[in-house]
């Protein structure tokens, strides 16, 4: 998604300077004027622009306007900014933003942390930001002092001159903040970066979280407001008829029973209440349109549509030319529906009161909550606040509205504020699902063995066309294509297609989105190709790399650090780039039988420059484990509209014990930042099937492996 106003903007636009009010600096795209300014309060900031606050007392905050979730914005985007101010990590605290223009993600169109874009799209943004920022209060040191700003250094919160002079960044803000920006401030050379990309850096939020203070959606207090358990229908799209609420009143605990548009909540001043309140309803339900759908006609569904023309992606020479004494290869790849999974369930708090509404919570895409509530509470957009928690897991789930209007529907039905909780079960059996694919894959051999020729179509539910329809043109969705359009093989003859198919199931991006979808059927079709030409399937992958330098380096590092052996059994291998990140999987089983299981995955990745080198390893970690769930217990199956699996017993996480042996390595580049928080996820589905088929000879073509 782009944002064309965005997309447009000059420089200019992107560094605005303000002297409307004393002491205000603001910088940043389309930012609303507005004074921090505080004269003679050291608490309050002096100077303030979008993304850094600096009070007279020398507090300096940034603001953050991507959601924390795990995945380290809440120190990597801090990184950027203490860079380029000459700070130590230290001295910068986190405030997460509100909703403003300004925290637009100009690479998704909207305030949406996903995509695995938040460090992306802040590299370039924050250091200038701090670039701008260190400069004016150079040279507001040197005008109060009648020196050079040459002669003048900021470093570790102050600014000095050769002289011995010195102030602190705080005693110089309201002076800072009426000076000019400058429009486009040096950024430093990557080779003297003091911050960025040290393993000395440790996370801002630990601290929080051990001591038990970082607060998660779950842990929202509002005065005077209640605990809501909403009792939603078993079929999703279904919505109350009629319900009898005598029997959860009578519940010790119970406030009131409310009905929403799509189901009956109980308040209670507890959540045990609640829920065994809401247990004690008796609800008649309109079952809706997917009353009688199932998984099995979901698939013959999308079956059916293979023979669909789809929107063509990628294309190159002739992939319906003759090739001479060529071989051809066939497959068909099949992926289930798969439900986020979060650790902490859907929750919302909200307040719909006096013509405004405050909603709190893990969120995801607040310009989106924002909209939504005001349409639930019925106010205005500029009468909602958003305040966004840390997220206790995301993985897409929270790109989604529905919990929003649902708390502010119940708040405003309730004439109170509430905090509404799903449970493990609601959050499963009420997802946003990954969607169900099936992929058929067309190649021809060459006389080199090489693939000379492919084809592959993909059809699916488009998750695009439900949440921003206005981007899907012509049967082109943007992220149906991720791990396609993308795909690093040179292969002289080539096209790639979508076909999108309508199922009524809901579905949502899901962590990866079509990377994990599009890269089982891509790396497990090129491991088929490498055994019907009888080679290696490391060596087959890397003939076919030489356009890629950045692919072929990683599988390198990838084969060496792993220990791989040619002509092993035991080794199943997949490579990509994933978000501007280039990666290799090398998965080791531990025999070459029927009983073999996981014994070690080695992942490589060329991410670029990386900001927090010890939380990039560790969300490739998160990944590759996530997606070795997925790929051998996880899917979601349907029978008369209803979700079969509803908790962690039928919906399994790898347990501790079940995890092998990770290995992370990344390779130093200097190029700009790629995507990590995803990247982990989408290699080792494929890397597994092809383990397990040079194993036994098995080859798998349909998830989950169910190992």
């Amino acid at each position: 998604m782009k944002n064309q106003s965005l997309k447009n903007s000059s420089r200019r636009q992107f560094i605005q300077q303000s002297s409307a009010l004393t002491g205000a600096l603001v910088i940043g795209m389309h930012l609303p004027l507005t004074s921090h300014a505080a004269s003679g309060d050291a608490g309050k900031p002096a100077l303030a622009n979008a993304w850094v606050q600096i009070t007279p007392n020398n507090q300096i905050t940034l603001i953050c306007a991507r959601s924390e979730m795990g995945q380290d914005v809440y120190t990597s985007l801090p990184a950027l900014l203490a860079e380029e101010l000459n700070l130590p990590l230290s001295m910068v605290r986190v405030e997460i933003a509100g909703v403003a223009p300004v925290y637009i993600n100009a690479m998704l169109g909207g305030q949406i942390t996903g995509g695995s874009t938040s460090v992306r799209e802040a590299f370039d943004k924050l250091r200038t930001a701090g670039a701008a920022t260190r400069m004016v209060l150079v040279q507001a040191a040197a005008q109060r002092w009648n020196v050079a700003a040459t002669d003048c250094k900021a470093m570790n919160g102050k600014v000095t001159h050769s002289s011995g002079k010195s102030a602190t960044y705080g005693e110089l803000a309201a002076d800072a903040a009426k000076l000019t920006l400058p429009e486009k401030p040096a950024l430093k050379s990557p080779v003297n970066f003091m911050v960025i990309g040290k393993e000395t850096m440790r996370r801002l939020d630990t601290p929080s979280k051990v001591a038990g203070k970082a607060v998660y959606g779950i842990d929202v207090k509002i005065p005077g407001m209640a605990i809501a358990s909403l009792a939603q229908c078993p079929v999703i799209g279904g919505t109350p008829t009629a319900f009898d609420a005598s029997a959860a009143m009578k519940v010790s605990g119970v406030i009131k029973v409310v009905q929403i548009s799509d189901g009956v909540a109980v308040l209670a001043k507890d959540f045990y209440a609640a829920r065994k309140g809401r247990d004690a309803l008796k609800i008649t339900w309109n079952e809706g349109a997917n009353a009688n759908l199932s998984t099995a006609l979901v698939r013959k569904s999308l079956e059916a549509s293979l023979s669909k023309k789809g929107a063509v992606i990628k294309t190159a020479g002739d992939p319906n030319a003759a090739v001479a004494n060529g071989k051809p290869l066939s497959a068909q790849y099949f992926l289930p529906y798969l439900a986020h999974s979060t650790m902490e369930p859907v929750n919302c708090s909200a307040d719909v009161s006096n013509g405004k509404c405050r909603i709190i919570g893990p969120i995801q895409f607040q310009q989106g909550g924002q909209a939504v509530a005001a349409a639930a509470a019925g106010v205005k957009p500029e009468d909602v606040t958003i305040e966004t928690t840390f997220l206790g897991g995301g993985f897409g789930r929270k790109l989604e509205l529905d919990f929003i209007r649902q708390a502010a529907e119940i708040s405003k039905a309730a004439g109170m504020p509430v905090k509404m909780l799903w449970t493990k079960e609601d959050d499963i059996t009420h997802d946003f699902y990954r969607p169900m694919s099936i992929h058929k894959v067309d190649g021809v051999l060459g006389a080199d063995g090489q693939l000379a020729s492919l084809k592959a179509k993909m059809v699916s539910q488009s998750v695009t066309a439900r949440a921003f329809p206005g981007f899907v043109k012509d049967g082109f969705d943007p992220f149906m294509v991720e791990g396609s359009n993308n795909l690093t093989y040179d292969i002289p003859n080539l096209e790639m297609t979508n076909v999108i198919e309508g199922t009524g199931i809901r579905v949502g991006y899901w962590r990866s989105v079509s990377n994990a979808l599009n890269a089982f059927a891509v790396e497990s079709f090129i491991d088929e190709a490498a055994k019907a030409a009888g080679k290696d399937p490391v060596a087959y992958r890397m003939a076919a790399l030489n356009k890629h330098p950045r692919a072929k380096a990683v599988l390198e590092m990838a084969v060496k650090k792993s220990g791989y052996v040619a002509g092993s059994k035991r080794f199943g291998v997949a490579q990509m780039e994933c978000y501007d990140t280039y990666s290799a999987c090398i998965l080791e089983l531990d025999s070459a039988t029927k009983d073999t299981k996981v014994k070690k995955i080695t992942f490589v990745s060329d991410c670029g420059i990386t900001v927090h080198p010890d939380q990039a390893r560790a969300q490739l970690t998160g990944g590759v484990i996530y997606g070795l769930s997925a790929a051998l217990s996880n899917e979601i199956t349907i029978e008369n509209g209803r979700v079969q699996q509803n908790n962690f017993n039928n919906y399994p996480s790898l347990r501790q014990n079940q995890v092998p042996v990770i290995e992370v390595h990344l390779v130093p580049s200097q190029e700009k930042p790629g995507g990590l928080g995803e990247v982990g996820v989408p290699l080792v589905a494929p890397a597994l099937v092809n383990a397990i088929a040079a194993a036994t000879g098995k080859r798998i073509r349909e998830l989950p492996v169910k190992a």
